[in-house]
C-alpha cells in the first residue's frame, strides 16, 4: 500500500514537463536498453548522448568524467612536424646528462633527484622544440613555471645548447664556488636561467594562474601587449594535493585565461609511494578541473595500445581501465606477462579472450613502457589542442612512467623519488636503450661520463634552429635595461612634513593618502598596481574605487548599487585596482606577478599590496619567500597592525609578531614607522632603490614591508635637523629630548634614560617622557625606531666586515653613541623584535613588548594586560634606574601602587 504522506517522484522535479509521455518514452528506452544489453551499454549510450549534447551547445551539466582513454583518439592526431629522429637522439641526450649530473654529484652527497625528468622528458622536450616562445622576438615570450624536481633535465638541455659547460654540471647543487646550479628553479641564485621559483610546491599553479592574468590586466590597460605570451605550468600529480595547487581554478574559468595550460605529469608517484593507491588520480583531477570549468585533456596510452582498443568490441578493456587501481597499475609496470594475463585479463572472460591474441612481448610493451607522456606526436597533439583552445584554460593530464629508461631498478619503485644514482653497469643498460654513442672506454674508474654530440653536430644545430624559429633559448630570465623611473613631485612627500596639526590621523590613512596622490602622477601614476583581498574599505581604500577602477575582464555588466554616490563601486576592463576577494594567497600571487614585470615583460610596475596584518605573513610567509627568490619589488603593507590597536577583534586578529617573520626574509626590508612623515619618507626612499638610481652597493631586489596602524592619533611635524631623513631609513633617529619636548624636570642633574619606540608605541612612550619628568625627575629622550630588522642587518654587516679586517661601526652603535643613561625599548609587538638590536646596543638594555596571545578588549586596558602602556614603561624605566642607582628602589614599588600595576 502507497504511504499517502510519502513524497512522490513528480514532487521531486521542479522542472514543467510539457509532454510527460514523451519524458516516459525515453526513459523506458533506456529501462530497455539496460534490461536487454546490460547496465555498461546504457551507460556508454547516456555518455555519448551527453557528449552530443554538449558538443551542440545544448545547456546540460557537463560530464566530469571521462573513459581512461585519451581525449585525443589517434586517427585524429595531427602529424608531428621536424625530424622526429633528432628530437629523439636529443631527448636520449639530455636523459643521460640528467641522469650523470645527479649520479656525479651524489658522491658528495648533495643529493638531486633522477627519475622526475625522466618520466617528463618528452613534456618538456616536445615543448622546447614546438612550441615555448622564447624573449628575443618580443621580449615577453612564454613564462614556464618547471617542476622543480625536473630542473636536471633542464640543465642537461641548456649543456646541449651551449648554455651550460662540463664545470657546471658538476657543481650542481655545490653553489658557493661561484661556479653551481642550484638544485631547483631559484631565480635569485641563476638569474639568467631561471624565470619562475616552483619549490615549494603547490606555489607554481597558484602563481602561473595569476601571472596568466597579470599578463590579461597589463594588456586591458595598455602597458605593453601580452597577448601572444602564453603560460605553461609543469606540474606533478603529487603535487596537487597542496591546497594552493587547486586554490585559484575557478578563478581561470571565471575569467577565460585560454593563455594558460597546466602540464601534469601523472607518474602516478609522489615521494613516498602512490599519489591515489586505491583510486584513480587522473579520473579525480579530470573531474576537478571539469567541474571549475577547465577544458581537458586526457593522453594516457601510447601508440602500442591501439591494437588493444580496436580489440575491445565489448567494452570490457575500458571498463577495466576504468576500475584498476593507480597502485595496481604501478605493480603491473615490475611484473611479468603471465601476472598481467591472470590480474588483468584475467578479471572479464572477454579479456580473457583479447589476451589470447597477444603475445607477451605485446603485453609488456603496452603495459610497462607505451604511455601517452612518452610519445612526442600524443604530446604534440595534446599542446596543439591546448594553444588553439579558445574560451578557457586548459589542462593537460599526462600519463607516464616515473623512472623510465633508467631500468628496471627505477621505473614505477615506490622508493624511485629518494634514489640519486645508477650503477656503471645500468649507466650501460641505459646508453644501449637510448641507442647513444658512449663507449665503455669513456667510463674512466667508474665515473660515468657526460655525453655530447658536438657542437656542430646536426642534433644541436637543429636544437639550436628550433629555440630561433621560436624566439631565443628557453627558459631564460632577462632584466631589460629600463630607464630609472622618474621621482614624483617632492610636494607629494613634503606635504606629510608639516603633520596634521589638531586632526586626528591613522598611518593606514597617510598611507593611502600618499598613495592616491601617488597615482595621479602623470609619468609613474599608471604604474601602480594596488592589490587588496576585500578589505578596501576597512583600509579607507573605496574613494579609488571610481577613480581608478576595479579590473574585471567584463567590465561593469550591471548597475552598481551604490552608482548615485561619490564612491560608487566601478568595476572597467581596464580597472587599476586587483580586488581579489577574500584571499591573500592570491593576492600574493598578484604581487609576484606585477613586482617582477620589469623582467617578465620588460615594463617596471609598482605593486603595493594592502593586507589585514595578521593575515599576511602569519598565512602566507612561504609565498614572500618566493617572492624574495623571484627578485620581486614592490611595497607590502600590513594594514591594522599591531596587538593592542585593533580593538575587539581578539586573538587571531592581534599581530603581535608579523616582523619576527619577516625579519627571518632576507629580501624584506621591515619598517614599523610611527608617523605619517616617516611613512612618507620611506616609501619616496623605496622608490629611489627599487624603481630610480639605487646607489652603489644597494641591491634593487628588495621588497619593503610596512606595518600602519588604524589607531586615529596626531601626526607630529618632522623634526628640523640633519640626518632625520637617514635616520629614519636606516632604522633610528632621535625624536626628542627632555628639554626640547618641554617636560619639566626639577632636578638640573636629574637621572636620564633613552626611551626608543616604535609605530604606534611611540605615543606611549612620549606620554610616559612626560610622566617621567612631571611626576618622578626622570629626564627621558625620545627616539623613533622605524625599523629594528634594518638595525640589525646592519649591524650584522659590520659583524662581517670585521672578520674580514674591516673596521665599521654598526649604524645603531653610532646613533645612541654617548647617549646617558639606561636604553628602555618598546613596542606593540613581542620584545624579540627590538631584541633584535640588543647586542650591539653600548648602554643597559631593557625592552617591553606585547609578548602571548591577543585579546579583546579596549585598547588601553589591553596595554595595560601586556605592560606597555605608559605607566608600565614608566614603572620599567625607574626599576632600570634604581638597579643603577640612580633613583631609589622605593620610587618602583611607589609607581607601581600609584599606577594600579
Amino acid at each position: 500500500m502507497t504511504d499517502p504522506h510519502a513524497i512522490q517522484p513528480s514532487e521531486l522535479d521542479q522542472l514543467p514537463d510539457r509532454d510527460p509521455e514523451e519524458t516516459a518514452e525515453w526513459q523506458a528506452s533506456l529501462d530497455a536498453v539496460a534490461k536487454a544489453a546490460g547496465p555498461h551499454r546504457a551507460a556508454y549510450l547516456m555518455r555519448r548522448t551527453l557528449e552530443r549534447a554538449e558538443g551542440n551547445g545544448i545547456a546540460l551539466p557537463k560530464l566530469l568524467e571521462t573513459d581512461y582513454v585519451n581525449t585525443i583518439p589517434t586517427a585524429a592526431e595531427p602529424g608531428l612536424p621536424g625530424d622526429p629522429e633528432l628530437e629523439t637522439r636529443i631527448t636520449a641526450w639530455n636523459r643521460w646528462n640528467a641522469a650523470a649530473m645527479v649520479t656525479r654529484g651524489s658522491k658528495y652527497g648533495v643529493g638531486g633527484h633522477i627519475a622526475t625528468f625522466a618520466s617528463a622528458a618528452w613534456l618538456y622536450e616536445t615543448g622546447f622544440n614546438h612550441f615555448f616562445k622564447g624573449k628575443e622576438a618580443d621580449g615577453s615570450g612564454d613564462q614556464l613555471y618547471i617542476q622543480g624536481h625536473a630542473s636536471p633535465g633542464i640543465y642537461a638541455r641548456a649543456f646541449l645548447d651551449g648554455r651550460l659547460n662540463e664545470d657546471h654540471l658538476d657543481n650542481f647543487r655545490r653553489e658557493s664556488g661561484g661556479n653551481g646550479l642550484p638544485s631547483y628553479p631559484h631565480p635569485r641564485r641563476l638569474p639568467w636561467l631561471w624565470e619562475f621559483p616552483t619549490v615549494s610546491m603547490g606555489l607554481g599553479p597558484l602563481s602561473a594562474i595569476y601571472q596568466a592574468r597579470f599578463n590579461r590586466y597589463l594588456t586591458a590597460r595598455g602597458i605593453k601587449d601580452v597577448s601572444q605570451s602564453h603560460v605553461w605550468a609543469f606540474l606533478g600529480d603529487g603535487e596537487m594535493d597542496e591546497p594552493e595547487s587547486t586554490a585559484a581554478l575557478a578563478l581561470a574559468s571565471r575569467e577565460g585565461l585560454d593563455n594558460l595550460t597546466f602540464v601534469i605529469n601523472c607518474n602516478l608517484q609522489r615521494l613516498d609511494g602512490p599519489v591515489r593507491a586505491n583510486f584513480k588520480i587522473v579520473q579525480e583531477l579530470e573531474a576537478q578541473f571539469r567541474g571549475a570549468g577547465w577544458n581537458v585533456i586526457k593522453t594516457l596510452w601510447g601508440s602500442a595500445w591501439d591494437e588493444l582498443f580496436q580489440l575491445d568490441t565489448t567494452g570490457a578493456l575500458l571498463r577495466r581501465l576504468r576500475e584498476v587501481p593507480d597502485a595496481q597499475v604501478q605493480t603491473y609496470q615490475t611484473r611479468d606477462a603471465a601476472y598481467i594475463r591472470q590480474d588483468f585479463f584475467g578479471a572479464d572472460p572477454a579479456l580473457v579472450e583479447m589476451a589470447k591474441l597477444l603475445s607477451d612481448d605485446k603485453i609488456l610493451e603496452c603495459f610497462h613502457f607505451s604511455r601517452g607522456g612518452h610519445e612526442a606526436r600524443k604530446v604534440y597533439a595534446a599542446y596543439k589542442a591546448a594553444v588553439e583552445f579558445k574560451g578557457a584554460p586548459t589542462v593537460i593530464l599526462a600519463q607516464t612512467v616515473k623512472g623510465n629508461t633508467l631500468g628496471e631498478g627505477f621505473a614505477s619503485k615506490n622508493a624511485n623519488h629518494q634514489m640519486k644514482k645508477l650503477t656503471v653497469d645500468e649507466f650501460k643498460t641505459m646508453r644501449d636503450l637510448l641507442e647513444l654513442p658512449i663507449s665503455d672506454s669513456q667510463f674512466v674508474d667508474g665515473v660515468v661520463p657526460y655525453g655530447h654530440p658536438g657542437a656542430d653536430s646536426p642534433e644541436v644545430r637543429y636544437l639550436q634552429e628550433r629555440r630561433a624559429a621560436l624566439g631565443g633559448p628557453a627558459p631564460a630570465r632577462r632584466v631589460h635595461p629600463l630607464a630609472p623611473l622618474p621621482a614624483p613631485a617632492e610636494k607629494v612627500f613634503a606635504s606629510f612634513d608639516k603633520g596634521s596639526g589638531s586632526q586626528n590621523v591613522a598611518t593606514t590613512m597617510a598611507f593611502v593618502r600618499l598613495i592616491k596622490d601617488l597615482v595621479r602622477d602623470k609619468e609613474t601614476g599608471k604604474r601602480w598596481v594596488p592589490i587588496v583581498p576585500d578589505e578596501a574599505r576597512t583600509f579607507g581604500m573605496e574613494s579609488l574605487f571610481p577613480s581608478l577602477g576595479i579590473y574585471s575582464p567584463k567590465g561593469q555588466t550591471y548597475e552598481p548599487v551604490d552608482r548615485d554616490q561619490l564612491m560608487y563601486y566601478k568595476e572597467a576592463k581596464n580597472g587599476q585596482i586587483l580586488n581579489e576577494g577574500i584571499t591573500e594567497a592570491g593576492s600574493m600571487a598578484d604581487f609576484i606577478a606585477a613586482s617582477t614585470a620589469y623582467s617578465t615583460h620588460g615594463e617596471a610596475m609598482i605593486p603595493f599590496y594592502i593586507f589585514y596584518s595578521m593575515f599576511g605573513w602569519q598565512r602566507t610567509a612561504d609565498q614572500m619567500w618566493q617572492l624574495g627568490d623571484q627578485l620581486g619589488r614592490g611595497f607590502l603593507v600590513g594594514a591594522t597592525a599591531g596587538r593592542t590597536t585593533l580593538t575587539g577583534e581578539g586573538l587571531q586578529h592581534a599581530d603581535g609578531h608579523s616582523p619576527v617573520i619577516a625579519a627571518t626574509n632576507p629580501a624584506s626590508l621591515t619598517y614599523d614607522p610611527a608617523f605619517a612623515y616617516e611613512v612618507a619618507t620611506i616609501v619616496k626612499d623605496g622608490l629611489r632603490r627599487m624603481y630610480g638610481e639605487a646607489a652603489p652597493g644597494e641591491d634593487p631586489n628588495v621588497f619593503y614591508y610596512l606595518t600602519v596602524y588604524n589607531e586615529p592619533l596626531p601626526q607630529p611635524a618632522k623634526p628640523s635637523g640633519l640626518g632625520i631623513d637617514e635616520g629614519i631609513v636606516k632604522g633610528l633617529y632621535r625624536f626628542n629630548t627632555a628639554e626640547s619636548a618641554g617636560v619639566n624636570v626639577a632636578a638640573a642633574n636629574a637621572p636620564r634614560i633613552q626611551l626608543l619606540g616604535s609605530g604606534t608605541a611611540i605615543h606611549w612612550t612620549l606620554k610616559a617622557q612626560r610622566l617621567l619628568a612631571e611626576e618622578w625627575g626622570v629626564a627621558a629622550d625620545v627616539w623613533s625606531a622605524t625599523s629594528w630588522t634594518e638595525l640589525r642587518r646592519d649591524a650584522l654587516e659590520a659583524d662581517a666586515a670585521l672578520l674580514r679586517g674591516e673596521e665599521r661601526v654598526p649604524y645603531v652603535r653610532q646613533a645612541l653613541h654617548g647617549a646617558e643613561g639606561p636604553v628602555l625599548a618598546v613596542s606593540d609587538y613581542m620584545r624579540q623584535v627590538p631584541d633584535q638590536i640588543a647586542q650591539w646596543v653600548e648602554q643597559d638594555w631593557s625592552s617591553l613588548g606585547a609578548d602571548g596571545f591577543g585579546l579583546s578588549d579596549t585598547r588601553d586596558a589591553a596595554r595595560r594586560h601586556f605592560g606597555v602602556d605608559a605607566e608600565s614603561i614608566v614603572v620599567a624605566a625607574l626599576a632600570q634606574l634604581a638597579r643603577r642607582g640612580e633613583v631609589k628602589a622605593t620610587a618602583v614599588k611607589e609607581a607601581r601602587e600609584r599606577y594600579g600595576l
